[in-house]
Order: C-alpha cells, then structure tokens, then sequence
C-alpha cells in the first residue's frame, strides 16, 4: 500500500478544490464539483468561487439563484449550503436522516408536549398554501397554535424535517454584516420537480462518496461522515471494491481515493489564497491537520460554531482575515517571508477590489505589530 505524505494529501486537496490554480470552469460547473459551498451567511459563497473560479463576478452566482439553478438550504451537517439544484433534489432525501437526528436533539425536543414530528410537518407546510412564507411568519404561527413553545424553534424544526429552500434575496450578493429577513418555500414548489428519494440507499451512499472524493480525496472513512453526517459508511467504502484504491496516511491509517484520480507533484507550488468563513477545505475532513495545525485550528474555530476567514501561504492556513467598515484586516499567525508578504498583499488588494473595500492593513502577529 503506497503511503502517502502531508504535503501529497495537502497538494491533492488544494487541487481538487481549485486552490492550485483558477479554473475557468462556470460557477455551476464548481458547485457540482465541490458539491455544496457552506452558507450560512450570504457572501461567503460568492468569495470561495472568486478564490477559485478565473474572473468570477457576483452576477455570476446571483444569475444561478434567479433561474433557480442553484439553492440555499439545510444539507450537510444540518447546515445551510449552495447546491445545484438537481443535485439538492437527490442529495437532500440521502441525508434526510442527519437532519432528522438534529431536529432530534435536546435544542429542539426539550420540554416537548406535542406536536410529534409528523405532525408538525404538516402543519407546517399547511400555512403555505404552495407558496412562500417568512420564517418570522412561520414562526409566530406556530407559536400561536402551540402556546408556551418557541415558535422560532419550532419553526426551525419543520425547515430540518422537510426541505425549505430560501428566497434569492437571502443568498444572494448583499451588504456585508447585515442579513436579509429569510423567506421559505418547500422544494417542490420552488423547483417545480419532486424530491428523488434513493431507490437504494447504500447506492446513492457509495455515489456521494465517490462525490466526495474527486472533491475532497484521498480521505478516510471518518473523514467522509464528518462532511456530510451519515454514519456507518464503513460498510458502504468496503464493497465498493475495484472503484477505490488504498493509500496509507501519514499516521499509517487506511485513505481511499478514485481508483482513476491522479495526484498532483507534492512539490507543486501553492499560491497565495484567501478564504472566506466556513470555507470547504477547512471542514472538509475529520482529520484537517493537511491543511492546518491544531495550534491554527484553536484560533481559526475559537466556538460557538464559528469558522473565521484565512489566508494559505505555501498551501496552509498561515493566518485569518476580515473586513469591517471598508478595511480589510490580515493578522498572520507568524512573520512572513519578503515574497510571501508581497503575495499576500497582491492577493488581498485583488479581494479588496471585489468586495469593495478601501484598504488592506495588518493586525498583530504573536502579539506584536506586524
């Protein structure tokens, strides 16, 4: 079994995520590729395809939510995603049961009298009428017909149970720090096109895994249930023989990979990339140490569920990022070299420029000014 090294599984990932290089792939050709971009907040989606994608401009996204082409909603880990929209038909019934198992949870279930879960759905989906409504509205509905329950909880459990996807405004190119109120409308009714349950589950695992790996890969099996939620897929990885190959990791663990995927020199030079919040490559993984140290990590995820912006020096995350009030901030984690400085300043400056900012300065690094 070949082994393979940080820096290999490092240089695979940036390349498969299109962090080696711009692709001049169309923006929905790079959501299919990455599967899903983390959306929590609006504009992060657009700064990860400007990082990735050659002469990206916001239009070119925003267009993709206008026809309905792609979709903002509840997918992976529970989490709000942009997704092709064919893929969201067929990928949102596959991880149903993570976002069920959420809705599940002590958060949503304390102190629970009824509804039951079906129930609720249903109620929920009745004040639609086959149209649009706003969570604030869903919400206070529901707080009428059940009192003495939040009603943005309960809210929040019909949008996990039953897929909801948002308004265009809601993901689309807006103000920086401020979100649009979010607005709701079943998936059906949105797309036009039923949900695809899978016809076999273990199947349409085995696709999403082959998924994840030309995205992702190579990787473990722990690696692939952290992305996405499900569990057990040990099984799944185990028959699917022939399409994979096996690798050893640098702690002489099983990776899997395409059986036909190529990986790229590990010497191969990695630019300068800035990242935004949440970005793909940093929560790609169980183990994320190809592409950041613990040290890292502790700043980068500092709590309460939050992933801050980061720049890559040499294809790892050398430092953080933001912007307020026109100022985009960089704070390295320590001292750059002359010609990584440079980079990173061309880089930010080009940023700076597609966000609309004014001007780039530097925050602390190990506690003095940089």
């Amino acid at each position: 079994m070949t082994a393979l090294s940080g820096r290999a599984l490092n240089r695979a990932l940036l390349e498969r995520q299109f962090l080696l290089g711009r692709t001049g792939r169309t923006p929905l050709e790079v959501i299919g590729r990455l599967v899903a971009l983390q959306a929590q907040e609006p504009n992060w989606p657009y700064v990860g395809l400007w990082s990735r994608i050659d002469g990206f401009t916001p239009s070119g996204l925003t267009a993709l939510l206008d026809e309905r082409r792609v979709v903002r909603s509840g997918l992976l880990r529970s989490t709000q995603h942009l997704t092709a929209s064919e893929d969201f038909r067929r990928l949102r019934p596959l991880l149903q049961p993570v976002l069920d198992r959420t809705a599940g949870s002590t958060h949503f279930t304390r102190n629970r009298t009824d509804p039951d879960p079906a129930a609720l759905v249903a109620e929920g989906l009745g004040w639609f009428a086959g149209g649009t409504l706003s969570r604030k509205e869903l919400a206070r509905r529901l707080a009428e017909r059940h009192p003495g329950r939040d009603g943005r909880i309960l809210a929040g459990e019909v949008e996990l149970r039953t897929p909801l996807v948002h308004d265009v405004p809601t993901g689309a190119w807006g103000s920086w720090g401020n979100r649009s109120a979010v607005s709701v409308t079943p998936a059906e009714v949105w797309l036009g096109r039923p949900m695809v349950p899978p016809s076999s589950p273990k199947d349409a695992a085995a696709g999403l895994i082959r998924r994840y790996l030309a995205a992702f890969g190579p990787a473990g099996v722990m690696d692939v249930q952290a992305w996405c939620g499900l569990t057990r897929l040990g099984e799944v990885v185990s028959g699917m023989g022939a399409a994979l190959r096996r690798y050893a990791g640098p702690d002489g663990g099983e990776l899997f990979d395409l059986a036909d995927a190529e990986l790229p020199d590990p010497e191969a030079p990695a630019p300068v990339r800035l990242l935004p919040a949440f970005d793909n490559v940093l929560l790609g993984h169980a183990d994320r140490t190809r592409i950041i140290g613990d040290e890292g990590r502790r700043r980068v995820m500092p709590g309460r569920a939050r992933v801050l912006p980061t720049f890559l020096v040499d294809g790892r995350v050398h430092g953080t990022w933001s912007l307020a009030a026109g100022t985009l901030r960089l704070t390295p984690f320590r001292p750059l070299g002359a010609a990584d400085r440079t980079a990173l300043e061309q880089e930010a400056d080009a940023l700076l420029r597609f966000v609309g900012g004014r001007t780039v300065v530097y925050g602390d690094i190990g506690g003095t000014t940089g």
